[in-house]
């Protein structure tokens, strides 16, 4: 008897266990990818008035107000504020007011390569 409620009492606990962990986790659901990211960023624009950052060592910064995302860059790089995650997306954004790229954010990771009104970010970051 003692045998068959351990058994069952470790059945329970891996169920629960499994259960609660999620590889799905969408940006539009919950503030997981809300911090800083360290890696290589990146900035270039035919803009007046804006200054190229080349491929150096940064940082990003992930704020969420509402349903909105905004992307704050280190190095004097203009951030990219205003993003709304849709859910489903797999983390990834494809924009089309004006801008088109991709986002990627996991908790560990963040990828971005974007392009609107003349200007350009890119970033390899990690946390």
């Amino acid at each position: 008897m003692k045998t068959t409620i351990k058994i069952l009492s470790l059945l329970f606990i891996a169920v629960f266990t499994l259960a609660s962990c999620s590889k799905d986790d969408d940006p539009a659901d919950n503030d997981l990818f809300i911090g800083k990211y360290e890696g290589t960023v990146s900035f270039k624009s035919t803009k007046d008035g804006d200054t190229d950052v080349p491929s150096t060592n940064g940082s990003v910064t992930v704020t969420k107000i509402g349903d909105t995302y905004s992307f704050n860059f280190s190095n004097g790089i203009p951030s990219i504020k205003d993003i709304t995650m849709k859910k489903g997306d797999n983390n990834t954004i494809m924009f089309s007011d004006n801008g088109i790229g991709t986002i990627t954010v996991t908790a560990s990771n963040l990828s971005v390569a974007f392009t609107k009104d003349g200007r350009g970010w890119l970033a390899d970051c990690k946390r």
